[in-house]
């Protein structure tokens, strides 16, 4: 087992746009080794607080240590950030001033061969993020249809060998089932064809992307954490989502999008009936990126996008 480790991305970015005031309430719902969540606290003082989500025990207990000097102005819980808004209420929050999601998976996860999330380490094929729950990765590749895994690996990794994967895998599985990331990762890589092989990405890469936003899922929890966080928004309270693939990113900019626009009735409507009005303001037109020398430091800042949003006040909600 991996000592804990997870450098967080995008720090300074994250205080000044998230904005951490004195004695604030803020929510970390993806808390991680805490890196992100002890910038917060040390920020918001002695009369602040902030709750972090996480639904890894490990992750837990991790920052459990590294946060314990914050005392009772840190408090911990084990779930899913798609869950924030009755996790909130299971804190005695009714509200607060600023929301922090970092998306996708850790370091230390990625590092731990027995989580199974690398395909650069042999491991079981599990990828759950809590482990108590759910169906592996393995368990997944076993019992689904070809048509299905297909479905998902074009669909989650943008994968365009996902057909020819999925067959694969379908014969595979006839013979020994599949149960170790490197298993996988060799099925993959001499499914796809050797000239197609991109010279900086393992060509399991967009496969194992894809089994874990599955296994996970991710693109679920994003739509229902983001809309939690926005309605758990104070007035004047901010958002800040980190994405790091597509397909959250653009989930992200459409759900800020949608929050921020109000009126949602057809153009040719001469004057507004759906009396919908704008809940949000979008701080970050542009995703705000990693710098050079970040993302040489902590690589995997490198694909990091960062869209943070303000709540408006309530008579404009």
């Amino acid at each position: 087992m991996t000592t804990f480790s997870h450098l967080p991305v995008l720090p300074a970015e994250v205080l000044e746009l998230l904005a951490p005031k004195p004695g604030g309430i803020y929510l970390d719902g993806t808390l991680g080794g805490g890196g992100h969540s002890e910038l917060i606290l040390e920020r918001i003082g002695t009369n602040g607080r902030l709750i972090g989500i996480d639904r890894d025990q490990t992750a837990l207990r991790a920052a459990g240590e590294r946060l314990s000097r914050f005392g009772a102005c840190f408090q911990a819980i084990q779930g899913s950030f798609g869950d924030l808004a009755s996790l909130l209420e299971q804190a005695g929050v009714n509200a607060v001033d600023g929301v922090l999601l970092d998306l996708g998976v850790s370091s230390h996860q990625l590092d731990t061969a027995e989580r199974g999330f690398s395909f650069r380490l042999d491991g079981p094929l599990d990828m759950r993020m809590d482990r108590t729950q759910g169906d592996s990765a393995a368990d997944l590749l076993q019992q689904l249809p070809a048509r299905e895994l297909e479905r998902i690996i074009r669909e989650y990794g943008e994968e365009r060998w996902a057909r020819k994967i999925a067959e694969r895998i379908e014969r595979e599985r006839a013979e020994h089932p599949i149960t170790t990331t490197l298993q996988l990762a060799e099925l993959v890589a001499t499914t796809i064809p050797r000239r197609f092989h991109e010279e900086r990405i393992h060509p399991a890469t967009r496969t194992f992307q894809a089994l874990r936003i599955a296994v996970n899922q991710e693109l679920e929890q994003v739509r229902q954490g983001v809309t939690a966080g926005i309605n758990a928004l104070k007035p004047g309270g901010r958002i800040a989502v980190i994405s790091f693939h597509s397909l959250e990113d653009r989930m992200v900019k459409q759900l800020f999008r949608e929050a921020a626009s109000g009126c949602s009735c057809p153009p040719k409507i001469p004057y507004c009936v759906c009396g919908k009005q704008p809940r949000l303001k979008i701080i970050t037109t542009k995703p705000v990126m990693a710098t050079p020398a970040e993302a040489e430091q902590n690589p995997r800042a490198r694909s990091a996008k960062l869209r943070v949003a303000e709540k408006l006040m309530e008579h404009l909600s």
